[in-house]
């Protein structure tokens, strides 16, 4: 019998059972599909071991005049400017108060009470003090975050403990930095969890309190940002990259002009109008969540509509509340929770006018949206969607797969983002029962296929102005991905497990048994850095077919029928041929790599085998 060519379908299809999707992939993890070809995914190296603190949610990269290439961070407790692996620290401040003798330390402990009857904090707040004398044996200049809040008082720890118990401290300023946000979706259960009349007397409904998130853009050089809910804010490029933003509204007249609370900032690429999204009416302190507004034509500070200038606002009608929106080629996109619109400039006097666009859809949060080669992309609760003129589902192999392992109370957690030079978009969202990012699923809209793996991160951004593309870890950094081979987020290479396997396969005709006696592995090891890597090739041939085969790597734990003999063969760099016994009617693929220093890419394998008989 001629050696038999597996020429196998590229992407990963999961919508039906192994045998059903024969001729293609059915699992993976850290690989990707290109020229029709399975191969491992680029590594990732953190920038710098500086660390930032919080949950980063959002990610945005421009230049300024002065040539600085500068990274805007927003986290659950600080916002930063990210300069040369630096993380800059410009949350803005919410209050500066002068406090007399605010401080009582307790002899042998770092805890402080700090009494301040203005209130306005709450628990991990941070706050910096100034001017203070010596209490305790402690002189507490510095920045601490606090604890244990009470309405007039709360408690910071000490960088070392108090030689006494005093009270002190002298004329010392409280400067109080914005509100924290929560990291995670945090659930509030009893009662006064929600709103008033829900749930049973004295039970109370449950409720969350949803996650920080941030929208950013640049005007120019300078930076626009608020979070969800809260005010726009400004950081001007010339005061440095260490200087706090201050509130839009402090440079504006009237103050009163700029919305107090949105959800959502862009700035457009036509004539850069800010738009506020889900915010309070010019004159109104009431939040409409269906609400848009802009500011005049290359002002960010004047939100007053007048007959002199192009500030406005429309009202959306689809919908309950505005979830996303995004730049796109002569408009602006809108998404609320059941329509899209499209938003294009028409001058004066209406400036802006909508349409709709798609009706009858959805989405899962305001970072789902991914915008490449004129087509925007964004995940809903049940299935995919693209707009490029025109609002249509994608079809997705994978959506079974994906949308019956989603842990739906993290939606928000869900975001999206490029990596262009590949025609990737990909997600990133929590599995069921998860509520850290554990998962990603990646479209190739080149090639129409899907894959997907298991990567924590919370926030991407493509490589635009920097040469790779930057994604937030759980552990409070930033990565460069697709640099090197390895995983190296703790700054010491590791490992990255890459796989795929394939559905079942008919030998022959699965008719009868067939014999493999030799295997042609063809893969390349192209851009390993190591002298002699190696992968594993698995062969798992099976005696029949059957839905129940769910994991072939584990054929005590399988469901399916006798597995005859599989073969595990190392494929070293200069490897021809495998040599292997192994016997059945349909089989399975495994391609694997777990060193260090190994990158590869799978070719068409081919397997020489004879009849075997039927039984």
């Amino acid at each position: 019998m001629p050696l038999q060519k597996l020429a196998l379908k590229p992407g990963v299809n999961r919508e039906n059972t192994r045998y059903t999707s024969e001729g293609g992939w059915y699992e993976c993890d850290k690989v990707r599909f290109r020229q029709g070809t399975p191969e491992k995914i680029g590594g990732w190296n953190r920038i710098s071991a500086t660390t930032f603190l919080g949950v980063c949610r959002s990610l945005w990269n421009w230049a300024t005049l002065g040539g600085l290439n500068l990274i805007g961070l927003g986290t659950h407790l600080k916002f930063y400017i990210e300069n040369g692996g630096t993380y800059n620290d410009i949350t803005p401040l919410r209050a500066t108060v002068v406090l007399t003798n605010p401080f009582v330390t307790v002899l042998n402990s770092p805890i402080v009470t700090v009494t301040d009857a203005s209130g306005g904090y709450n628990n991990e707040d941070f706050v910096t003090f100034s001017g203070a004398t010596a209490v305790g044996g402690l002189t507490l200049n510095a920045e601490y975050q606090i604890t244990l809040v009470t309405p007039t008082t709360y408690t910071i720890t000490a960088s070392g403990n108090a030689s006494s118990s005093a009270t002190g401290g002298g004329t010392v300023t409280a400067a109080y930095q914005i509100n924290v946000g929560a990291g995670f979706v945090v659930p509030l259960v009893g009662w006064g969890a929600s709103s008033w009349g829900t749930g049973a007397w004295g039970v109370g409904s449950t409720s969350v309190v949803p996650i920080q998130l941030w929208s950013q853009s640049n005007f120019g050089e300078d930076l626009l940002f608020g979070p969800r809910g809260g005010p726009i804010y400004f950081w001007d490029a010339t005061a440095g990259v260490s200087s706090r933003a201050v509130l839009l509204s402090s440079t504006t007249t009237p103050a009163n002009s700029v919305p107090l609370n949105q959800d959502i900032i862009l700035v457009s690429d036509i004539s850069r109008f800010v738009f506020a999204f889900g915010c309070n009416a010019f004159g109104s302190a009431v939040v409409n969540p269906m609400l848009v507004r802009w500011s005049d034509q290359e002002d960010a500070t004047q939100w007053a509509p007048s007959a002199t200038n192009q500030a406005g606002g429309l009202q959306l009608s689809n919908g309950s509340e505005i979830i996303a929106a995004h730049q796109a080629r002569q408009e602006v996109l809108v998404w609320s929770d059941s329509a899209l619109y499209a938003l294009q400039y028409v001058g004066a006097p209406v400036v802006w006018g909508a349409q709709l666009v798609g009706e009858n859809i959805s989405i899962t949060s305001p970072n789902s949206v991914a915008y490449a080669n004129g087509t925007a992309y964004w995940m809903g609760i049940d299935k995919f969607y693209k707009y490029d003129g025109r609002t249509q589902p994608l079809v997705c192999n994978l959506r079974k797969f994906i949308f019956n392992d989603l842990n739906t109370s993290q939606y928000d957690q869900i975001f999206a983002g490029t990596l262009e030079s590949y025609h990737e978009i990909w997600w990133f969202y929590c599995s069921a029962d998860v509520t850290e990012i554990d998962r990603y699923v990646v479209y190739n809209y080149l090639d129409d296929i899907w894959y997907y793996g298991t990567m924590g991160r919370t926030a991407w951004i493509d490589s635009g102005l920097r040469e790779y593309p930057l994604a937030a870890t759980h552990i409070n950094n930033l990565v460069n991905h697709e640099e090197g081979v390895d995983n190296n987020e703790l700054g010491a290479s590791t490992a990255i497990h890459a796989y795929a396997e394939t559905a079942e396969f008919d030998l022959d005709d699965g008719h009868q048994f067939s014999f493999i006696w030799r295997v042609l592995p063809d893969i390349t090891f192209d851009g390993s850095t190591i002298e002699s890597p190696m992968a594993t090739m698995t062969l798992l041939p099976m005696q029949n077919s059957g839905s129940g085969y769910n994991n072939p790597a584990s054929v005590g734990g399988s469901n399916s029928q006798t597995i005859s003999r599989s073969a595990v063969l190392p494929i070293e760099k200069f490897t021809g041929q495998l040599n292997t016994r192994v016997r059945g009617r349909q089989m399975v693929m495994k391609i694997e790599s777990t060193d260090v220093g190994v990158a590869w890419q799978l070719g068409s394998p081919r397997l020489d085998m004879r009849p075997d008989g039927r039984r």
